[in-house]
């Protein structure tokens, strides 16, 4: 006889950044902060989200075609190298977890942060201007350089943030898209 699925019951315990716990199956798919026991919200980012939660689809695409990737079950820029990258520049503040074993989940890697959503947000558009610069400087084009140097002056993260998610309808209501 299947048992009822259960809040909480079974699957795996995730060590939250801030030092509580939480079942990896009361994660939602939909999910993208929770209020925490710490009294916190922690952004929960899935490898199932698709990575134009953050940034517009143009730049996905630029990022999928610049960027070669190493690995072979992820042959593409996506959501899970945007959260490495986060994860590599704040080691203590994020942690991940690969539940592909467990099958009641519907997805394989999750992220919880000690931050928002909307700090993680922030975040990875800022670290995405970062791979951006860097590409821009192998170009071995001064002017290429020095033009996107003067464009990131007037470009605003926060405020890019703010229109991206109101384009996007990202209320507190909302799941993830």
């Amino acid at each position: 006889m299947a048992e009822p699925r259960v809040p909480g019951a079974g699957g795996e315990t995730l060590e939250l950044p801030c030092g509580e716990e939480k079942h990896i199956r009361d994660l939602d798919m939909g999910m993208r902060e929770f209020e925490c026991a710490c009294g916190e919200s922690h952004a929960v980012v899935m490898d199932i989200h698709p990575p134009d939660r953050f940034i517009p689809d143009f730049l996905v695409e630029v990022l999928r075609e610049a960027i070669e990737t190493t690995s072979e079950e992820m042959p593409e820029f996506d959501t899970p190298h945007m959260l490495g990258i986060v994860l590599e520049e704040f080691p203590q503040q994020v942690v991940s977890e690969d539940v592909t074993e467990d099958h009641d989940v519907g997805f394989s890697m999750i992220w919880v942060t000690d931050f928002d959503s909307r700090r993680l947000h922030e975040i990875i558009v800022e670290l995405v201007i970062e791979l951006m610069e860097h590409a821009v400087s192998h170009a071995n084009d001064p002017n290429a350089t020095a033009e996107f140097e003067e464009q990131m002056l007037d470009f605003d993260v926060g405020e890019f943030v703010e229109q991206y998610r109101d384009q996007r309808d990202l209320s507190a209501d909302d799941v993830y898209v």
